[in-house]
């Protein structure tokens, strides 16, 4: 199966048209107001509901996740191009068709490029320059301050590549949110690779590591060069916020407490951060007391906010860019 953030989705006739109805009386929103939710013109979502266009797997996920309408089980992902081949091959059974079969001679061929690259290919200059590609260099700022917690939380650098690794049903919205947030930033279009439960929002530059690593932030294993917040996030106030805020929506998580006193039962949400870096332990714990909030450290290592009021003031200060995270903090859909 095709797996790829602009593939298409094939459905049976007059099946498209059905789902994508079915979901915007669910979502009880108007047309313009749907086209608005997926980030395309009302005219593509007309596009989709008269089967003009295949509807974008993208689309299709989102939809069937804030509806709650099921994906029919008949529906066949594939590539965004997926016409090309087919298109391709009519055309050439056309042109035989018409032409007849054309000859190749093989031997023919390779004599006479040799004959080129002898005489005039060798010396010409090339197009391969072995430069790194270029990347917008962002100043400091709360957007970049978030795009480091996410990259102290679930990313990951190698010589080459920037990798930020998020569950693929459970963070699908947030994977989108943080997509835009690097392609806004450092002026780069991310790859999306999905591999089982997961999908890696990847960018291959080097200048993007060489940035990384200038900011603060490890090649290779993280956890074994000691983890920790940028200086220059912690001396800045808003910045280290908007840290913290990416760290907690990737390492992060909204637990549900329940217990019962006299046969009722009684529930409340925590909110617990997770690493194995004491020292980004350490520099977290100051963030939140820094804005009148008082982690507790578990015997596992991990940071919680115990009570009711604090976890409230975590997200009216702090904030989350996270939808599972606000979802679960609001009662709605763990």
């Amino acid at each position: 199966m095709a797996q790829s953030f602009n593939c298409r989705v094939l459905f049976p006739k007059e099946k498209q048209s059905v789902f994508i109805k079915k979901t915007i009386k669910s979502l009880g929103l108007t047309h313009k107001k749907t086209a608005k939710l997926l980030k395309i013109t009302p005219r593509t979502l007309t596009d989709w509901k008269r089967e003009k266009y295949s509807i974008s797997e993208s689309a299709l996920r989102k939809l069937s996740t804030l509806s709650r309408v099921k994906i029919p089980p008949s529906i066949k992902i594939v590539s965004q191009y997926w016409y090309v081949k087919k298109a391709s091959k009519l055309g050439g059974q056309a042109h035989i068709k018409k032409y007849g079969r054309v000859n190749v001679d093989n031997k023919y061929r390779q004599r006479k490029w040799r004959q080129w690259w002898e005489k005039e290919g060798k010396f010409l200059p090339s197009n391969i320059d072995n430069q790194p590609k270029p990347i917008s260099i962002p100043q400091r700022s709360e957007d970049l301050a978030e795009f480091m917690g996410i990259m102290i939380g679930d990313g990951g650098i190698s010589d080459y590549q920037t990798t930020i690794t998020l569950n693929k049903k459970d963070d699908e919205e947030y994977a989108d949110y943080v997509w835009t947030l690097v392609k806004r930033l450092f002026g780069v279009i991310p790859g999306r690779q999905f591999d089982r439960s997961v999908v890696n929002i990847v960018v291959s530059r080097k200048k993007l590591v060489e940035f990384c690593k200038n900011m603060g932030l490890p090649i290779g294993n993280k956890i074994k060069q000691g983890l920790d917040i940028p200086v220059w996030i912690m001396e800045n106030d808003n910045y280290a916020r908007k840290c913290l805020r990416g760290m907690v929506d990737t390492d992060g998580s909204v637990v549900i407490h329940r217990y019962k006193v006299n046969g009722k039962q009684y529930c409340y949400r925590k909110l617990q951060f997770a690493s194995q870096s004491p020292p980004l332990i350490k520099s977290a714990k100051i963030i939140f007391y820094r804005n009148k909030m008082k982690p507790r450290l578990d015997s596992r290592g991990h940071l919680r906010l115990d009570s009711v009021k604090e976890t409230s003031r975590y997200f009216s200060i702090i904030g989350s860019s996270n939808p599972k995270h606000i979802r679960r903090y609001s009662g709605g859909v763990a």
